[in-house]
């Protein structure tokens, strides 16, 4: 089920914290559901990709060692699983048009990726970066929170930053323990995508938190926020340089200079002096 990826999920409280909507009862329920739904559903399909790659992962050198390839869980109980997680996703997002709609992108975009598309460049990475999407709409549309059209686009381009950081950390394998498509992207290229998805980030970001509507809801605070997402960008780089970053939540946890960053950032953000 991989739990610490449930750190991903996280951009569904996104438009919660930014909209300051965390005061409204049923909105924090909403988006706590919607939260557990993707827990849940994201978990499901983690567990299908290791299924249909279980024959492939038990030659690889350290996927070897999951529990579909290694045999410590068998087909039957991990499918049993995955159904109940499914069904569970339903169940906390049941009256939900828009929610189940998003989860059900999810499952087919995650699926094409796992079977197929993630063989090809460019559309893998765009593959990941609409899952993240996917779920700051969750946590925005779908709960009645209008999401702000800087959130969005900062939303899209730190979550392709993120996906061209994890193929570049990938690159550092052996070639017996690289993904197949890693062939298609030069590292240079790789390197340009990157640079390319922070400057972005960046400044859609410093737009955001200069914007008249940041302003107003927010005062200066967002502005103060600025330097330490800079750092914190070019620090996850410098980390990806390294051969770091493959796993994104785990290695965002593993830093304590990037957990200091987003501590950090928290408390600027809620400061009521700024």
């Amino acid at each position: 089920m991989r739990p610490h990826q449930w750190l991903k999920n996280g951009f569904v409280f996104a438009g919660l914290v930014f909209s300051q909507s965390w005061r409204d009862g049923p909105t924090t329920e909403h988006v706590l559901l919607a939260f557990a739904a993707f827990c849940c559903v994201s978990s499901m399909v983690y567990i299908l990709n290791d299924w249909h790659d279980r024959a492939s992962d038990a030659l690889h050198p350290t996927k070897c060692c999951r529990p579909l390839a290694s045999g410590a869980v068998s087909v039957p109980a991990a499918l049993l699983l995955a159904v109940a997680l499914l069904t569970g996703a339903v169940l906390l997002a049941f009256g939900n048009r828009v929610l189940l709609f998003l989860l059900g992108m999810y499952v087919v975009l995650n699926l094409a990726y796992s079977w197929r598309l993630k063989q090809v460049p460019v559309v893998d990475v765009s593959i990941i970066a609409s899952g993240f999407m996917l779920r700051l709409l969750a946590g925005t549309v779908a709960v009645g929170i209008a999401p702000s059209r800087w959130l969005l686009l900062t939303g899209m381009f730190v979550a392709l930053f993120l996906g061209f950081s994890k193929r570049r950390a990938e690159s550092f394998h052996e070639a017996s323990a690289q993904r197949a498509v890693l062939a298609q992207y030069p590292p240079a290229l790789l390197d340009t995508f990157i640079a390319v998805t922070m400057t972005a980030t960046l400044t859609t970001y410093s737009l955001f938190a200069t914007s008249p509507e940041a302003q107003l809801q927010h005062g200066e605070r967002l502005l103060y926020t600025v330097p330490v997402v800079i750092f914190g960008m070019l620090r996850y780089a410098l980390q990806v340089s390294q051969g770091h970053g493959e796993d994104v939540a785990r290695d965002l946890l593993r830093d304590p200079w990037m957990v200091g960053a987003g501590v950090c950032w928290l408390a600027i953000f809620s400061s009521r002096w700024l």
